[in-house]
This record gives structure tokens, sequence and C-alpha cells, in this order.
């Protein structure tokens, strides 16, 4: 049996918002970065597949740029951390992920809110 649910346009547009505003959030609070590369799997599957397609743009784009200097810092920041030495290494990364991600995150919220969403009226499949 299928139902038709309804998705406003203020959830579609917060769901575009989502990864991002939570990247911005990790990176200004160092310590929760850890915990965001987890949370951020889980964001990124639930909205990377979203009925709306410009929700999933958003996701994913935001998601490559996360994943990506995630994934630099990973073969990086070790010999970013021995030539700087501790903290000034550790503070050198952090730099790192604060200018490349947190502009183009800014960016692609404003973008997000100055789009026109709508509601959107989706077939949910329920096991009765």
């Amino acid at each position: 049996m299928k139902i038709k649910k309804a998705i406003s346009a203020e959830q579609c547009r917060l769901a575009a918002q989502l990864f991002n505003l939570a990247t911005i959030v990790a990176v200004v609070v160092p310590i929760l970065l850890m915990l965001w590369v987890g949370a951020s799997m889980f964001v990124y599957a639930q909205n990377a597949h979203h009925p709306d397609e410009r929700v999933a743009r958003y996701t994913r784009r935001a998601g490559f740029r996360f994943y990506g200097v995630a994934g630099a810092m990973v073969i990086f920041g070790q010999p970013i951390v021995s030539w700087l030495g501790g903290l000034a290494g550790l503070a050198a990364i952090w730099g790192i992920f604060a200018v490349t991600l947190i502009p183009p995150a800014v960016w692609d919220i404003l973008q997000a809110r100055r789009e026109e969403w709508r509601d959107i009226v989706v077939e949910v499949a329920i096991n009765e």
C-alpha cells in the first residue's frame, strides 16, 4: 500500500543546508570534527538521494568538499604536524579545514536560501 507524504519547502531548504551548517559548526568547534566525520555519513546518506534533486545536489557538493579535505588530511596531516610541531601543526591543519570548507559552505547556504523552494509530495510504500 502506498500513501502520499508531503515534504514542505522549508524542510527541503533545511535539508539542502544541513550538511554545510553542520560542517561549519564542526570546523569552528574542533572537538566536534571527529564526531562530524561519523555523523556526516548519516546526513549524506539521508539527503544524497532526496526526492528534490536540488537537496541532493547541495548535499553531494558539500560531501565531496568535506570528504576530500578530510581525506587529504589523512595523507598530509602527519607530515604537517611533524614539520611544524605539535600545536602549530594542529593549528595549521585546523586552518586548512577552515579556509577550504567554511567559505564554500557559507556560499552554498546563502545560495540555497535564495532559491525558491516548493512543497513536494512523494508516495511512500508502507507495510501492513
